[in-house]
């Protein structure tokens, strides 16, 4: 390594490492992301970004990139029967159009947060993205990480964000925790907006191109759904409690196909306009839903866990990708006074910090996401107090790692 440059290895090219490689490049400072696919690709679908995070990527200058990748932003949501009948509209309040919620296609957002992370024109040296580099192995101690094809990349610090299936969280907490089934499978599309208004019994209930989310929730099923990029394409994700399925979902993998005919069998139950949309997809992915459990810590010598590697939830709550930018945000600022190569003990300091910061809220809206999702989810439930609104409140009004850190030193 450099004897001054503070070498910085990020594990895994998802939303979180981007994010983390966006947060951190500054003068001094070498970011190299390790990749494991070798295409860098990702599934077709929508995701979120709520207000929280929002205003973070706005903070670290990246609103103009954003805007180049087709964000679509939500008014709110509204609430369906399983008749069909909309029960409930409730409108999000509206700061600047920097701290929306915004839905984006999820090619869009990896594509929006590697220009932040790779391109030239920001502060500090642009990452350095390593494709076909599967990450099997680390030394927490020496900061080092090791290649399925035997290759050893050291850095001053090293940030595990390869996903639910982690390869470096054993090495970290010290067991072998695997992410859990929680009891639900999800079926996602996404399906041409044109298609849709196509059809009058859709055309009746509701624009598909108007920016707001729809959830059509009965029988311990749930449809929830919206447009992105700019209202062109409709993604859904219809969540079927296991009993209720009518193929099996065991799979780990993201792009397993689902069947359309048992899809449909599982929400026969719901209105046809429902299983009208589920027909005009022109594919259809399916996979079991898990989560994990509070881990006992995400640091250990040089290495941290962010992310699905640390927290994985479910997306009852569309809070996933916002808490890996909160981690990456954390990251920044305890981190924001390192310019040179810094010692272990620097190292370790900060990331207790981050740490200490971010475990006690990730840990919280996990948990609220797995309540949310009962009566499937029942496995080492945690009693909650928070409303709706005020985990709203909760979790979309967070300014970042300092200020969060003071208020609770005060407190």
């Amino acid at each position: 390594m450099d004897q001054s440059i503070f070498e910085i290895v990020i594990v895994g090219g998802g939303i979180a490492g981007l994010a983390a490689a966006a947060g951190l490049r500054g003068p001094g400072r070498s970011i190299t992301i390790l990749e494991q696919s070798s295409q860098h690709r990702e599934i077709g679908a929508a995701i979120s970004l709520q207000q929280n995070a929002s205003k973070i990527l706005a903070n670290w200058g990246l609103s103009d990139i954003l805007r180049r990748y087709k964000g679509s932003r939500d008014q709110g949501f509204r609430v369906y029967n399983a008749q069909g009948e909309k029960v409930r509209e409730i409108p999000l309040s509206r700061g600047t159009p920097d701290a929306d919620r915004v839905v984006y296609h999820r090619v869009d957002l990896l594509d929006a947060l590697k220009e932040a992370a790779l391109s030239p024109g920001r502060q500090g040296p642009p990452a350095k993205l390593r494709l076909a580099s599967r990450a099997v192995s680390c030394d927490c101690a020496a900061g080092s990480v090791t290649l399925e094809d035997g290759t050893v990349i050291t850095g001053d610090l090293v940030i595990a964000a390869d996903g639910i299936h982690s390869n470096l969280r054993k090495y970290v907490t010290g067991a072998d925790v695997e992410a859990a089934p929680t009891g639900i499978s999800a079926y996602r599309i996404v399906a041409p907006v044109e298609t849709l208004n196509k059809d009058p019994d859709i055309a009746k209930v509701f624009d598909p191109a108007e920016t707001w989310t729809s959830m059509v929730m009965g029988f311990d099923r749930r449809v929830i759904m919206g447009p992105c990029r700019e209202g062109s394409l409709f993604s859904v994700v219809a969540l079927v409690p296991d009993e209720h399925m009518h193929e099996t979902s065991s799979s780990k993998s993201w792009t397993t196909q689902g069947s359309l005919e048992h899809l449909s069998e599982s929400f026969n139950v719901f209105a046809p306009w429902v299983n009208k949309i589920f027909k005009a997809a022109p594919s259809l992915g399916l996979w079991q839903l898990r989560d994990l459990d509070p881990l006992s810590t995400w640091i250990k010598g040089r290495v941290i866990l962010i992310g699905d590697a640390a927290h994985a939830m479910l997306p009852t709550m569309g809070q996933g990708a916002s808490q890996s930018i909160e981690d990456a945000e954390a990251l920044q600022a305890f981190f924001d006074d390192v310019s040179q190569k810094p010692t272990a003990d620097q190292v370790e300091e900060r990331l207790r910090e981050t740490f200490m910061c971010r475990y006690e809220r990730a840990s919280l809206i996990q948990a609220y996401s797995r309540q949310q999702a009962q009566p499937a989810t029942t496995r080492n439930g945690q009693s909650l107090t928070l409303d709706p609104v005020q985990f709203q409140d909760y979790s979309c009004k967070y300014e970042g790692a300092k200020a969060w850190t003071a208020s609770r030193a005060v407190c």
